[in-house]
């Protein structure tokens, strides 16, 4: 039986489409979350969105710059907390040696996590120095040359600036 999403689906779109922009693939089932992370090859970035402050100012801002960098992982994949629950859920079994957190970014290597970020360490972290984290660990596990997008494109982004607080919860819209 499928979770129901706690937030809007259409309310939380913009802070996904952001991580889309730059490459990051939604994963909305747990089906997708087990075809990337169950592959066991190659490296893949996982990024537990959240509508949380730490997410908007400090998360999302830095895996777009990381992704920005000469080396990246094959495959840079997003869950959303409280959206797809059940795809979250999923992912969290895979980055169960922490306990679950939104937001969290996990690298992963041939299957094993090999880096997390969790809401502790985003909280306590500028989006330069959660971008620095990540380009080193890129730089010690990845192959694959970046950047993810072409360094023009990635300077007509513009990053959702809407507060989390704000978002509707399920059947709350108005």
């Amino acid at each position: 039986m499928a979770l129901s999403p706690i937030y809007d689906p259409e309310a939380v779109e913009p802070m996904w489409q952001e991580l889309a922009a730059v490459g990051v693939e939604p994963l909305t089932t747990p089906a997708q979350v087990e075809e990337v992370l169950g592959s066991r090859s190659g490296t893949a970035l996982v990024v537990v969105n959240s509508v949380c402050g730490c997410a908007a100012g400090h998360a999302r801002p830095g895996v777009m710059l990381a992704l920005q960098h000469s080396r990246i992982p094959d495959r840079s994949v997003t869950v959303f907390a409280g959206v797809d629950r059940d795809a979250v859920n999923r992912a969290r079994e895979y980055m169960a040696s922490y306990p679950p957190s939104s937001p969290s970014i996990g690298l992963f290597k041939d299957g094993a996590q090999v880096l997390m970020l969790q809401r502790t360490d985003i909280q306590e972290m500028t989006e330069d120095q959660v971008a620095d984290a990540l380009r080193k660990a890129f730089d010690q596990h990845c192959v694959r040359t970046g950047p993810s997008i072409e360094p023009e494109k990635f300077a007509q982004i513009r990053p959702y600036q809407g507060c989390g607080s704000q978002i509707p919860l399920m059947g709350q819209r108005s």
